[in-house]
C-alpha cells in the first residue's frame, strides 16, 4: 500500500465561507434553479481564477526582469515587453495571457454598470476564446450564461461584489480547493433540487475517498464513463498528492452525458492543470473512447436504469461477453450489467475497476443479469464487494455497494498475490456517522478499515502498514470481512451479498465453545440464585417484624 506524506495529512484551517455561499443563494433565488446555481457561480468562479493566474504571472515576470539577479533581467524596455506578453512564460504556469476585458477587475469595476449581464457573457466568450487557443479541448466551457437569465443587473452586480472578497481567491489562498468547495457546498446542499431519478445522483465525497484510497491510482490511465463533475478525477489527484506521487505519472479519460455537468468537469481539471480527454454522449449506446484500455476506472454510473434502448447495440459490440449458451448479456429492464461489460472492456490487462453499485446488483436474478454475474466470477473478474451503510447518499434511498474487479487477481503483476479462485466480502453497511437525521459518512477511521482489509488481503506480502507503523497481516473477521473461494460462492447461488459470508455479529457469539458458555450460564444462574434466597430470608424477616 502506497505509504502517507504525512504532511499533507497535518490538520490544519481552512477558510470558512459557507454564510457568504449562502448569501450568494440569496441572490440566486428566485432568479435561478437551485439546481442551476453551481452553473452560474462556478463559471464565475473560474474566470476569477484564471485572471489572478495571469496576473500573479505577470506580476513575478515584471519582478523577474527588474532583479538584477535574475536570468530575466534587462534594462530594455523592448525586451521587458517581449518577455512580459511572451505567451509560453504563461502557459508554462497554467495560465493565459488574458485581455482586459476578461479580467476580473474589469469585472468587478462595472459591476454596478445596467450592461454587466452583456459584459459578463463577453467576458466568458473571450476568456474561452483565448484559451481554447491553446487548449482546444476546452472549447465550450463558457457559454453565454447571463443575458438569457431572469437575474437583473443589480443581483449579479451583487454576486461579482461577494466574489470579489479575498476568501473567494486563489491568490490569496493557494493551498485552498475553493474551486472544489464551491461546488461541493451547493451540490451537497441542494442535492436533493437536482430532481435526479433512480440512480442519478451526486457521489457522496466520503465515498469518492473510499473508492480512491482502495484503488490507489497513483500512475497510469484513470477513466470514469459517467464522470461527471469530475469528483473522481480530483480525488485521485488528492491523493497522488498526499502520497508523494506527481500528476504528471497520470491522463484521464471520461464520458459525461449531459453537456453542462461535463463543461464543469472540464474548467475542474483545467485549473489543476490535469490532461484529459472528455467525451461528450451517453457510454451505454455510444462508447466514445472504443480504443482506451485503462489502468484504473472509477465510476459511480446511473443505478437501475430501465429502457435504455439495448436493441440499438450493435451484434457485434466488443464489450458485451459471450457467455455460456449464448444466453442475453443485456436486459431493457435493468443496464446495471451493461456497465460492468464496458467497465471490463475498458480495463488494460493491469487494470482494476471500482464501482458503485445498487444492493440489487448482488443477488438478481434477471436474464441478462444472474447469467453475467455468473460469468464474471467464473471467469475471475470480481476481485471484491463491499456493501455499504444505508443514507450516504441525500438524493436516493437506493441501498449501495461498490464492485471491484481486476485483471491483476493471476498475481502475474508481482505486485499483488495469485486470487483468481477467491471473492473479498466486506460488510460496512454498520460504519459511518450520522451527521443529520438524513445523512451518515463515512470517517477517515471507516475508510482507512475497509481499504486495510482491502490491500492486506490482495497484496503479494499479505500485510501493510497500519497508521501505528506495526504490519497486520490479512484476517477475516467475523461480521466484517471473508475471503471466500468460488466453490463457496457457487454453493450460495452465485449471490455476492457481503452478510452471508462474513456472518452477523451475533454469530461471532457462538464461536464460543459450549462447554465454556455452559460454565459461564451456571456459575451466572448460581450467583442469581443466591442473591434470590438472601432476598427471600430478607422479606421473611419483615414480615416477622410487623
Amino acid at each position: 500500500m502506497a505509504k502517507k506524506n504525512k504532511e499533507v495529512y497535518k490538520p490544519k484551517a481552512d477558510i470558512d465561507f459557507e454564510k457568504d455561499l449562502w448569501n450568494v443563494a440569496n441572490e440566486l433565488r428566485g432568479a435561478v434553479a437551485e439546481n442551476q446555481y453551481k452553473d452560474y457561480v462556478l463559471s464565475l468562479i473560474f474566470l476569477k481564477h484564471m485572471s489572478e493566474r495571469y496576473e500573479v504571472r505577470r506580476d513575478e515576470l515584471l519582478g523577474m526582469v527588474n532583479d538584477t539577479q535574475s536570468n530575466y533581467y534587462t534594462s530594455n524596455k523592448k525586451e521587458i515587453e517581449a518577455i512580459v506578453n511572451d505567451p509560453d512564460e504563461y502557459i508554462s504556469k497554467n495560465t493565459y495571457i488574458i485581455p482586459q476585458e476578461a479580467t476580473w477587475q474589469y469585472i468587478q469595476d462595472n459591476a454596478e454598470q445596467d450592461d454587466i449581464k452583456v459584459k459578463v457573457d463577453d467576458a466568458f466568450e473571450i476568456l474561452e476564446t483565448t484559451i481554447a487557443q491553446y487548449r482546444p479541448e476546452l472549447k465550450g466551457i463558457l457559454p453565454r450564461l447571463f443575458v438569457k437569465s431572469q437575474l437583473t443587473a443589480r443581483q449579479l452586480g451583487g454576486l461579482i461584489n461577494l466574489f470579489s472578497n479575498p476568501k473567494f481567491s486563489e491568490k490569496y489562498n493557494p493551498q485552498s480547493d475553493v474551486l472544489g468547495r464551491i461546488y461541493e457546498y451547493y451540490i451537497g446542499r441542494f442535492a436533493i433540487a437536482e430532481g435526479s431519478g433512480a440512480g442519478q445522483f451526486f457521489t457522496p465525497g466520503c465515498i469518492v475517498r473510499l473508492l480512491v484510497e482502495m484503488l490507489e491510482p497513483l500512475k497510469g490511465k484513470i477513466a470514469d464513463f459517467a464522470c461527471g463533475s469530475g469528483g473522481m478525477f480530483v480525488q485521485s489527484l488528492k491523493f497522488i498528492n498526499a502520497h508523494g506521487g506527481n500528476k504528471k505519472d497520470i491522463s484521464l479519460y471520461g464520458q459525461e452525458r449531459y453537456d453542462g455537468t461535463l463543461r464543469l468537469a472540464k474548467m475542474n481539471l483545467a485549473l489543476r492543470d490535469l490532461p484529459f480527454q472528455l467525451e461528450l454522449g451517453d457510454s451505454l449506446l455510444q462508447d466514445k473512447l472504443p480504443e482506451l484500455k485503462a489502468d484504473y476506472i472509477l465510476m459511480n454510473p446511473p443505478f437501475n436504469v430501465s429502457q435504455w434502448h439495448p436493441e440499438d447495440l450493435p451484434e457485434s459490440d466488443p464489450r458485451l461477453f459471450k457467455v455460456a449458451g449464448n444466453d442475453p448479456v443485456v436486459t431493457d429492464g435493468n443496464a446495471n450489467y451493461m456497465w460492468f461489460q464496458t467497465v471490463w472492456s475498458h480495463l488494460s490487462d493491469n487494470g482494476t475497476a471500482g464501482i458503485v453499485m445498487a444492493n440489487g446488483a448482488m443477488t438478481s436474478n434477471n436474464k441478462g443479469e444472474r447469467n453475467v454475474r455468473e460469468h464474471m466470477l467464473n471467469e475471475s473478474m470480481v476481485d471484491c464487494i463491499v456493501r455499504l451503510p444505508d443514507k450516504l447518499f441525500l438524493t436516493t434511498g437506493i441501498p449501495a455497494c461498490l464492485f471491484f474487479l481486476s485483471k491483476t487477481r493471476d498475481g502475474k503483476n508481482k505486485t499483488h498475490r495469485e486470487r483468481a479462485k477467491e471473492v473479498l466480502f466486506i460488510d460496512a453497511s454498520k460504519l459511518g456517522e450520522m451527521v443529520s437525521r438524513k445523512l451518515r459518512v463515512l470517517t477517515d477511521g471507516d475508510i482507512e478499515k475497509v481499504s486495510a482489509a482491502y490491500h492486506n488481503w490482495r497484496t503479494s506480502t499479505s500485510s501493510v502498514t497500519s497508521s501505528t507503523g506495526s504490519a497486520t497481516a490479512y484476517q477475516d473477521i467475523q461480521a466484517f470481512c471473508k475471503s471466500s473461494s468460488l466453490e463457496e460462492i457457487i454453493k450460495q447461488d452465485y449471490k455476492l451479498t457481503p452478510g452471508i459470508y462474513v456472518g452477523s455479529e451475533d454469530a461471532a457469539i457462538d464461536l464460543v465453545p459450549f462447554e465454556e458458555k455452559m460454565d459461564a450460564l451456571k456459575a451466572t444462574l448460581k450467583e442469581q440464585f443466591a442473591k434470590s434466597n438472601e432476598l427471600q430470608k430478607r422479606i421473611e424477616n419483615n414480615l416477622k417484624s410487623i
